[in-house]
């Protein structure tokens, strides 16, 4: 469904819930979600429903993850770094992250 425009940047690696992931330097992280095949990054705290990134620049907070150790982040707005941990969140983010 998503394809890269170009292959510019340097590969960066990362892990996405415990998984080794290549993304590409300048990827945001929801980018790198998308570009590795991973449809949905949390789930709704009341049905269980999985939402995926939407509108890409910060605006309808459907992409929060928890990276580094941060619960609720905007995978949209958080460039990749080299070793960056990244959790999908399922439900209501976890006290103390």
């Amino acid at each position: 469904m998503f394809k890269r425009l170009a292959e510019a940047g340097a590969a960066v690696a990362i892990t996405i819930d415990g998984k080794p992931v290549t993304a590409r330097g300048g990827d945001t992280v929801a980018a790198a979600l998308l570009a590795a095949g991973i449809d949905h990054c949390r789930t709704t705290p009341v049905t269980g429903a999985p939402r995926a990134p939407y509108c890409m620049m910060g605006v309808c907070f459907e992409c929060l993850v928890t990276i580094d150790g941060v619960g609720s982040r905007q995978a949209c707005l958080v460039p990749v770094h080299p070793g960056m941990k990244v959790e999908t969140q399922l439900g209501r983010r976890e006290a103390g992250r």
